[in-house]
């Protein structure tokens, strides 16, 4: 399904740019493009990028290309297509029949290749890929061309036919631009437009053994596809001249312009594909979509809302200076999303039980509990009261402080939706342990408030004992407790406590029947989803967020 972006767009420099080109008919139509490397899950820093290219696009009334860039066989594979594919979709956007494929193109990027060797602009390198390294230069030191940089057209155009045929080993040779080996910009000092890799791929199987580099295939790809902005993150700023340096050199059919803007970063967060790769590989998480990640899979397991993502892509804006986002925008755009969406419910995390001595045995009455506090149109629903009942442990202290207006001996307190009662003694197991408590209730309370006005200072969240169900909740918090974590050894910032499982939780019947996959919140606990785990006979639960922001003060940082 697409969703119209045009009210969540805000103003920025890219967008700016846009209006300019198309208020003086620069371009007449604006053409953008998402293009993903199918060799690992997409993160929330590719949804910064998501929003933009497809946000202008719908914005501009033009049109935005999903571009598998599927040049490197050997990490690429369909599992990875397909999400990428899923989780654009997801996030509200959709391309159309605008799909392409890098590989699409290899043939006009090979004759284009031989066009360059014939023109005196590329030649082969037998060099090794560390003897390139090493000759590259510096910074402040120039390279050294490769003593095969004067081979002949006809024997380059030979070399490189037979790279193709599969002669070659791999690394054996590779394809070069002759540009600068004294250039400034080190993107410009012969870069390796193509390398020899004997491997099976995704669409074009074994017909190809040499394959394009990013750099030279982006470009091209681009031209193609009559990209009129090709938006990048600021890495690529400097391979801008080699983009321009290609686009010039070859016979493309349209010239598009490149735009650098910052990426996404965010405070206990690393968004580094190799570290997530390693987190998972390493098993410090279950998978690519372990809710605890931060892959567009992950959010959407844990149970964020794409609007909220999308509302924070907002709020951060497009800049051009790199910076660290706090978490906590991201956490306050999903809050402020399921607090409107959210229906209520109750659930007992951490169960303990009341008996209610007063309350007839054998009977069962219907409570009447709202669906939503602000959406009268939600709804009611009945719960069970009954003798036995569950409460939250945490709402219940045999010596409390000052200040603990919770339940207590002999502290009367309301039980939501239903009456107030009081605590009259506490049941203990051998070790000491407390195991029940024994209450009595006011028949008169019944919906919450008493007939004489006397007043208790707090509420609490309860299920029956008999109808309640059983169920799994997985609390999840921050993966990283630094909020700078260091990518060259992030294990040791990972936060232990980054995942709590409670086993022996209570749910409502209305969580139990219904098997919607969307987010509700728990009241007092915070917003859970039902996980792909969960089955009719073992609930399970992921929370996705608390109600407000604990996990700052429980690890001492900031963010």
């Amino acid at each position: 399904m697409t969703i119209d972006t045009t009210a969540e767009a805000g103003r920025d420099f890219i967008r700016d740019i846009v209006q300019a080109d198309l208020s003086s008919h620069k371009h007449n139509r604006i053409v953008t493009r998402f293009p993903p490397e199918p060799n690992g899950y997409l993160h929330i820093g590719h949804a910064k990028s998501i929003a933009l290219n497809f946000g202008i696009a719908q914005e501009f009334g033009g049109q935005c290309n999903l571009r598998f860039d599927d040049t490197n066989p050997t990490k690429e594979e369909q599992e990875y297509i397909d999400s990428i594919q899923a989780d654009v979709h997801w996030l509200g956007y959709d391309w159309g029949k605008n799909l392409f494929f890098a590989s699409d193109y290899f043939e006009r990027l090979y004759d284009w290749a031989e066009g360059l060797i014939k023109a005196g602009y590329a030649y082969v390198d037998d060099q090794s890929q560390e003897e390139i390294r090493l000759s590259r230069g510096t910074l402040t030191e120039p390279g050294k061309n490769s003593p095969f940089r004067d081979r002949s057209v006809e024997e380059n155009l030979d070399l490189f036919r037979r790279m193709k045929a599969g002669e070659f080993s791999n690394g054996a040779r590779v394809l070069r631009a002759k540009i600068d080996m004294s250039a400034g910009n080190i993107n410009l000092r012969d870069p390796v437009l193509y390398r020899i890799l004997h491997a099976h791929h995704p669409r074009t199987g074994d017909k190809w053994s040499i394959y394009p580099s990013y750099d030279y295939a982006h470009g091209q790809s681009d031209a193609i596809e009559g990209i009129t902005h090709s938006i990048c993150t600021l890495e690529f700023e400097d391979h801008r001249p080699l983009y321009e340096w290609l686009l010039d050199k070859l016979p493309v059919p349209s010239k598009p312009r490149q735009y650098e803007m910052a990426r996404l970063n965010l405070t206990y967060t690393l968004l580094s594909k190799r570290v997530l790769t390693q987190l998972v590989r390493d098993g410090h998480v279950s998978g690519w979509d372990d809710p605890r990640m931060p892959t567009i899979a992950g959010l959407k397991r844990r149970g964020v809302p794409p609007a909220a993502v999308r509302e924070f892509i907002k709020r951060i804006g497009v800049a051009k200076a790199n910076s660290v986002v706090d978490v906590g925008m991201l956490e306050f755009c999903i809050r402020e999303e399921l607090n409107r969406t959210s229906l209520r419910r109750m659930a007992v995390l951490r169960p303990l039980k009341v008996v209610i001595e007063n309350y007839p045995e054998g009977q069962v009455e219907e409570i009447e509990a709202i669906n939503h506090p602000d959406n009268p149109d939600a709804g009611t629903r009945k719960i069970a009261f009954g003798r036995e009942l569950y409460i939250e442990r945490d709402d219940f202290m045999e010596n409390p402080p000052k200040k603990f207006f919770r339940l207590s001996p002999g502290n009367e307190v309301r039980l939501r939706y239903a009456y107030f009662i009081k605590c009259t003694s506490v049941v203990k197991n051998d070790a000491g342990e407390i195991v029940e408590l024994r209450a009595t209730y006011d028949p008169a309370t019944k919906g919450g408030n008493a007939p004489d006005g006397r007043k208790v200072k707090a509420t609490m969240h309860w299920l029956p004992a008999a109808q309640s169900k059983p169920a799994e909740i997985r609390i999840y918090n921050q993966l990283f407790a630094n909020p700078s974590p260091n990518a060259a050894d992030f294990a040791a910032d990972l936060n232990p406590q980054s995942l709590e499982v409670l086993s022996d939780a209570r749910v409502e019947p209305a969580i139990a029947e219904s098997n919607s996959p969307d987010v509700m919140q728990f009241e007092r606990q915070g917003y859970f989803v039902r996980d792909a785990d969960s089955t009719p006979d073992r609930l399970v639960f992921n929370r996705t967020i608390g109600l407000r922001d604990t996990f700052a003060k429980e690890v001492g940082g900031k963010g």
